[in-house]
């Protein structure tokens, strides 16, 4: 049995036709993670149970409706069972709209568990975004989901992709780079610098050091190729510096991250932060949201439809991703606040 001291983290499974309830399984039992958390799995149980049989994984499932039924006996999966219509059905590696409310509803159905304190975390596998499109629900990722079901704003919530030491912050997230630049003002710049801050010294970081990229080439090069570092970004820095805050920029995108001594780069747009950890930590990447009341991370890779059902879904970055969550602290009072129905607390 596990220790009832650690923390519970649940696993929503994603994308039920691709390889997020396999690298859910395979994070739940893995033995570093029920060292340090008591993983339960939330998603389709049937789904679940396909996906199991197709990787050969034969732990036994013990399916449950309420988190507070949980058992963790030892070499048993907790599955916290969130039927979808049609999972009888399942075809692997293909998109319906389906199972984009399924990954959605999965998702959901953890953060509420998040909310009322019946787990300490939510970690989310891979989504498909197309077949969350066919289903026409309004999604660019999982931190404005996660604003969504928690009541906040979602313009206040972020993403910071982790690997190593390695943290990056994103301004902009899954949006077209023409709309991206019309959301990047001195208000978002200083909440993403805010949330990063936050969110660092819940992990323990007591200090944490922040650099901030630019938005064109070279950082604009004083105003030679573009005015944003000067009438937005620049701006930010000062005034998130004048709250205390360790941060300064704006730098090139193309030369920040061989900085050493940073705890996180605050990077414009989706690519400036997603190439670099591509690059240098390829299916090893966990993606923490920010800025919300709850301990939410997922991965940055995708769905696999071409590997799924076949067993062979790298479980690394989830195993990362719940791993990191299992030593950070929640926000004080946040879940007192929710349940109370008052807004979260600005971070």
């Amino acid at each position: 049995m596990a220790d009832h001291r650690l923390p519970k983290i649940a696993i929503a499974t994603g994308d039920p036709a691709g390889i997020g309830p396999e690298v859910s399984l395979k994070a739940a039992l893995d033995p570093a993670v029920r060292a340090l958390c008591r993983p339960i799995v939330v998603g389709d149980a049937d789904a679940v149970r396909r996906h199991a049989a197709a990787a050969g994984i034969d732990a036994p499932l013990h399916v449950i409706s309420d988190p507070r039924e949980a058992t963790f006996a030892d070499g048993t999966v907790e599955v916290l069972a969130v039927p979808f219509a049609g999972s009888a059905e399942l075809e692997l590696g293909v998109n319906d709209a389906a199972y984009g409310r399924a990954t959605l509803a999965s998702a959901a159905r953890a953060i509420a568990a998040a909310r009322a304190g019946e787990v300490d975390a939510v970690v989310a596998a891979p989504h498909n975004q197309t077949s969350i499109a066919a289903a026409k629900i309004p999604f660019d990722g999982y931190p404005t989901l996660v604003a969504r079901e928690t009541g906040m704003n979602h313009h206040d919530v972020f993403l910071m992709l982790c690997f190593g030491d390695t943290r990056i912050v994103h301004c902009t997230l899954h949006v077209g780079v023409a709309q991206a630049l019309t959301l990047i003002t001195r208000e978002r710049v200083g909440r993403a610098i805010r949330a990063a801050d936050a969110a660092l010294r819940r992990i323990g970081i007591v200090r944490p050091r922040l650099c901030v990229s630019g938005l064109n080439p070279h950082a604009g090069e004083g105003g030679l190729f573009g005015r944003e570092e000067i009438e937005i970004i620049k701006p930010a820095i000062e005034a998130a510096a004048a709250l205390g805050i360790q941060v300064t920029g704006p730098f090139g995108a193309d030369t920040m991250f061989h900085m050493q001594g940073v705890d996180a780069f605050v990077v414009m747009l989706h690519d400036q932060g997603h190439v670099a950890a591509k690059l240098l930590a390829r299916n090893a990447t966990a993606a923490l949201t920010i800025g919300s009341p709850i301990l939410f991370a997922s991965v940055a890779h995708g769905s696999a439809h071409d590997i799924a059902g076949q067993g062979i879904a790298n479980p690394s970055a989830m195993i990362d991703a719940v791993l990191r969550l299992s030593k950070a602290k929640p926000p004080m009072g946040s879940i007192e606040r929710i349940k109370a129905g008052g807004r979260p607390p600005a971070e």
